[in-house]
């Protein structure tokens, strides 16, 4: 995606009321400089989610991207899907264009999707890749799944309530073609606490590296206590297997933020 100039300066200041973190044209704007100075790898895992994609991708299926932001997922999915099958070059195998591929990419926030359309035309202007997607701005709870082969949840579960979340997955996995695969991309919580505060400790090193202040590190921290909530990646793992989810390995991994690939 095309980077942008904006830098997040949103907790540069001592704010005298701190409020709850949320994806308003505010953070929309400074968005990509945000996650890409908060969350280490963030990159990556979108490149791999566009690899992933492409291998478990199957045809006349859909796929989804849920709590899409600014649709870099949605993005990496599509081009890599498409060179998937343009690279296939086999005459029985219509290209991906061609076919009835379709990525939708849902988000609550109609300003994260405003943008994520700015953004994903500049990156794309003849529009050969990004034809593709469809955007949706609902709760990701209420939106239907239907013959899934890929569904992507990159950082969106942390801020879905914790009694929601099974729900959400079993309506997931229940959308989902055989041999399709959930991508879920969670900041993870510890129960040891030595542990639980090297990993935040090494967190913020990352943080003050990438230009961050004490300040901005603590005010967003407390933006984000009641509406980010992680978990253990055991509990992660249990939930998914309880829910039906054939094989779930953790693939990524970089300080207290991880990713996990899960098989129908």
């Amino acid at each position: 995606m095309k980077a942008v100039k904006d830098k997040d300066t949103l907790y540069s200041r001592p704010l005298e009321k701190l409020v709850d973190f949320n994806f308003d044209e505010k953070v929309a704007n400074v968005f990509p400089d945000m996650i890409n100075r908060s969350v280490p790898g963030y990159a990556s895992i979108v490149a791999m989610t566009g690899i992933l994609s492409a291998e478990f991708y199957q045809a006349g299926s859909n796929c989804y991207d849920l709590g899409c932001s600014l649709g870099a997922s949605s993005l990496s999915m599509a081009r890599s899907i498409n060179a998937r099958f343009e690279n296939a070059q086999l005459v029985e195998t219509p290209s991906v264009k061609d076919s009835s591929l379709r990525i939708i990419a849902v988000d609550n926030s109609q300003a994260m999707l405003q943008k994520a359309q700015i953004l994903l035309k500049q990156s794309d202007p003849d529009g050969s890749d990004i034809s593709c997607i469809d955007f949706i701005c609902d709760d990701i709870n209420f939106v239907d799944i239907n013959n899934a082969s890929v569904v992507v949840m990159n950082f969106t579960l942390q801020f879905i309530a914790l009694e929601q979340r099974s729900s959400l997955l079993a309506k997931i996995y229940q959308g989902m073609r055989t041999g399709g695969i959930l991508i879920l991309s969670e900041k993870l919580n510890y129960t040891d606490t030595e542990q639980q505060k090297l990993l935040i400790d090494m967190h913020h090193f990352f943080k003050k590296a990438n230009g961050y202040s004490k300040l901005e590190i603590s005010q967003k921290r407390q933006t984000l206590e009641n509406v980010l909530l992680p978990e253990t990646l055991e509990q992660h793992k249990i939930r998914l297997q309880q829910i039906g989810f054939k094989q779930t390995e953790q693939w990524f991994q970089c300080f207290n933020f991880s990713s996990l690939i899960a098989i129908k």
